[in-house]
């Protein structure tokens, strides 16, 4: 698909760490997604880590929506008791973005091996805005972000507005 149809929007960047463990202080994940963002000038207007906890998760998700349109969501996305962040986004997904989660996993397995394979990680567009679901892992986030979600933004936000 040509980018030629790309319109000019201004990219606006959420980050959003689901952990009941981490802190402002260990969030290296949220920290470098952040910091990825602003290496290509993408403001990030919203930053928090919320426990994993559907209704905590959403409500974080709502805030981040009004004041950006690149929403990164990072952690709770594994198969475990508590992971829920697959349960509170995807329902509320518009469109769903397929190829986002598979190809994370295509490029995982050169990582990590067949464990790719557990991630769940989602993507899709919420009221004009993109939200990506991604594994908590530092290695994950920067995969993600700088293989797949930096690359395309541009053009996830140029389509969702049209």
């Amino acid at each position: 698909m040509s980018h030629n149809h790309i319109r000019l929007f201004e990219i606006t960047g959420a980050v959003i760490t689901v952990s009941t463990t981490r802190t402002i202080d260990t969030d290296t994940s949220g920290k470098t997604i952040t910091c990825l963002l602003k290496e290509k000038s993408i403001p990030v207007r919203y930053y928090t880590i919320v426990p994993d906890r559907i209704d905590a998760i959403r409500n974080e998700l709502f805030i981040a929506i009004k004041k950006a349109n690149c929403i990164i969501i990072t952690g709770g996305t594994g198969l475990t008791h508590d992971d829920c962040t697959i349960e509170a986004v995807s329902p509320l997904f518009e469109k769903k973005i397929e190829g986002f989660g598979e190809f994370f996993r295509m490029k995982s397995i050169q990582q990590i091996g067949t464990t790719s394979m557990l991630s769940r990680a989602v993507a899709g567009i919420i009221d004009k805005k993109a939200v990506f679901c991604i594994p908590g892992s530092t290695p994950a986030v920067t995969l993600a972000t700088t293989d797949l979600i930096l690359p395309e933004i541009a053009h996830i936000i140029s389509h969702a507005n049209l």
